[in-house]
Formats: structure tokens, C-alpha cells, sequence
């Protein structure tokens, strides 16, 4: 896109002065990769049935990337469309953020690969690693970045390429992930809508719950961890499901509470899309039947780190959130982590499809 189309951008200072305190989403982007997996090729290896997978999980399917697909591959995918959709020139980005726990490599982070893919070299760039709360923590960050420089934009990428990671024959992680990326232009939008505030937090307490146990300095790749299977992840999902039931529901609660709204009031709950049965219960516990709840776990499975920004995607381009609505986002995952955003939705100016 070319950076000439100054006075169109919603990322320009000099347009929109008026909104000197508000900032938020300007434009959203999704990449899902072709290869589809339905539930018998994954339930051969994992020794069920395609019919206990969807019971269990309620996904039918997911997507895995090509072989020569990275993580920043499908991570730049994502990021062109928000751009695309915001109309903002790579060159009016200042951070690059990329939310990932299956980056490209230990080194250099995922995010100088997109920047470099992008043509964004302006931009300072790092990647954090809060699994699947990573975007809603990489949109905090970017929320307090721009206000200290409101003459710039940032760009938030979620992106996970989990296949790489799974032990096929473990049905408790297996059945459930898939490979994706979502992002976000995050930058000045008009007064009174934008990012309300944000609960994020973090318990270590828990994080044999989740985890990859070899690959690192404690235990670096060899021989042995290889054959033990300790480079592959593993999740206790029951633990999982007890700390996000225990959990989840007083972190969205005291967000809203303390912005003055109630659950009743949240016209689109966004949250990780871990397991569809979690995902309604986690829905009824918190008061949020009344919002409109986008659902992609049934087609692309637990994408990780790209789960909250792809379902956003879905649900901005789709119509399901408006102009002015109030929003709600939850990421929880490794860690143990939750990440909460609330905002007033700023709808954007084009609604151009997605790229394939």
C-alpha cells in the first residue's frame, strides 16, 4: 500500500487530534493456513474417535501449515491485512509486537522477520511469549507505547504454528491445536471509544500446567530429550480447566466492575477459543450469555497465541461487532496467564475481505 494516501490514514496525528486520549483498534487481520485436518486424520494417531474429539472439544477441524510455512510467515499474512483494513502505511509503524511460543527460532525474534518481510524498518520490534494470552498482553503494551508517542502506530501479531510441537499420539494436546496468526493496528482513535483498560496477571505457581519441558538452558535439545519426547507440548487439561473456572470469571467481573459496567452490559466477549465445552461453560459462569461470542474452535481449533486476534478478525469483518459496541477480550493460557481488554469498538473505515 502505498504511503501516499496520507489524509486517508487513521494512523495520522495532524487527522485525528481530537484524539489526543483514545486509542484502539484501527483494523484487524487473520491468516489461517490451506491444509485442513479433520477429526479422523488427527483421532488414527491419537487412538479416539473422530466422535469423542468433537464431544470433547466440539472441533470438527483445524489447519496446519505447509511445510516451507513458519510462524512469521503466517504472521506477515495477518499483519498485511490489518494493515490493509486500518489504511496504515507500514512506514507510520513505530512497534512491532509479535505474541508467539513457536517462534521461527530461539534466535532473532519472530518479530525482526516480519518487520524485515514488511518493509517496516522504522519500527522497534520484540516478541513476548504469554501463550495464549499473548495478544491481549502484546495489546496492552502497544495501548501504553502509543500514548507515549501518539504520532505512531503499532502493530500486534498473535501467531502460532503449534503442529511443529505436538506429540500426535497425545490425545490430551493433539485433538485440539491447529496453526494461525491474527493482528491488529493499534493507534489513535476518536474520542470517547478505544481501550478502556486491562487485567492481565499471572500465577507461576502453575506453570507445570502447561509447558514444553526440553528445548532451552535448563535442558537443552539432545539425544536423549528428543527421544524422551521432551520437546513436545503437554498440557494438564483438566488442571487447565479448574484454574480458568477458578479464575477467568473474577478477572472479567473486576474489570467491568471497576470500569462501571456489568457482564449484562458486554454487547461481544471475545475470549480464547481453548475448547468449545470450556468455552460455554466459561461463558455461563461469567455472566456473558447475553454477548455475542464469535466461535472459529470449531473450524481452526486452538490456534494459541493467534486464538483472541483471529476470532476478532472473524468477528469485525463479519459484522457481529458495531459501531460503538462494547467489547470484551480474555486470553488465558500457559503460564498460568490471563489477559483482559475492554474497549469501545472504533468500527473500521473499510471492511475489505480477508486475504487468502
Amino acid at each position: 500500500m502505498s504511503g501516499s494516501r496520507r489524509v486517508a490514514s487513521r494512523c495520522d496525528w495532524s487527522v485525528l487530534a481530537v484524539a489526543k486520549q483514545s486509542t484502539g483498534i484501527l483494523g484487524t487481520g487473520s491468516y489461517l493456513p490451506k491444509e485442513e485436518v479433520a477429526n479422523e486424520e488427527v483421532a488414527a494417531k491419537a487412538g479416539v474417535t473422530a466422535e469423542w474429539i468433537q464431544r470433547k472439544t466440539q472441533i470438527s477441524s483445524r489447519r496446519y501449515a505447509a511445510p516451507d510455512e513458519a510462524t512469521s510467515d503466517l504472521a506477515v499474512r495477518a499483519a498485511r491485512n490489518a494493515l490493509s483494513q486500518a489504511r496504515v502505511d507500514v512506514s507510520q509503524i513505530g512497534y512491532i509486537i509479535v505474541a508467539t511460543s513457536t517462534g521461527d527460532s530461539p534466535q532473532p525474534p519472530t518479530s525482526y522477520l516480519v518487520q524485515d518481510s514488511l518493509g517496516g524498518h522504522g519500527a522497534a520490534c520484540f516478541d513476548i511469549n504469554v501463550v495464549c494470552s499473548g495478544f491481549v498482553y502484546g495489546l496492552a503494551l502497544a495501548h501504553s507505547l502509543v500514548r507515549l508517542r501518539p504520532d505512531t502506530c503499532a502493530l500486534v501479531v498473535g501467531a502460532d504454528v503449534y503442529s511443529r510441537i505436538l506429540d500426535v499420539t497425545d490425545r490430551r494436546t493433539a485433538v485440539l491445536f491447529g496453526d494461525g496468526a491474527g493482528a491488529a493496528v493499534v493507534g489513535p482513535v476518536p474520542e470517547r471509544s478505544g481501550i478502556i483498560g486491562f487485567d492481565l496477571s499471572s500465577d507461576g505457581a502453575a506453570s507445570q500446567l502447561i509447558r514444553v519441558k526440553a528445548g532451552g538452558s535448563r535442558l537443552p535439545a539432545s539425544h536423549e530429550t528428543v527421544a524422551a519426547g521432551d520437546h513436545y507440548f503437554r498440557m494438564d487439561g483438566r488442571g487447565v480447566t479448574n484454574y480458568v473456572m477458578e479464575h477467568v470469571p473474577h478477572v472479567l467481573r473486576s474489570l467491568l466492575g471497576r470500569a462501571g459496567f456489568g457482564p449484562h452490559q458486554v454487547d461481544v466477549f471475545v475470549p480464547h477459543q481453548a475448547n468449545g465445552v470450556l468455552l460455554t461453560e466459561l461463558i455461563q459462569r461469567s455472566g456473558l450469555t447475553g454477548a455475542r461470542t464469535p466461535r472459529t474452535l470449531e473450524r481452526y481449533g486452538n490456534v494459541g497465541s493467534a486464538s483472541v486476534p483471529v476470532a476478532l478478525d472473524e468477528a469485525n469483518r463479519s459484522g457481529l461487532i458495531k459501531d460503538g459496541d462494547l467489547v470484551l477480550l480474555a486470553g488465558f493460557g500457559g503460564g498460568m496467564s490471563i489477559g483482559a481488554c475492554l474497549l469501545h469498538w472504533s468500527a473500521p473505515t473499510v471492511p475489505v475481505s480477508r486475504e487468502a
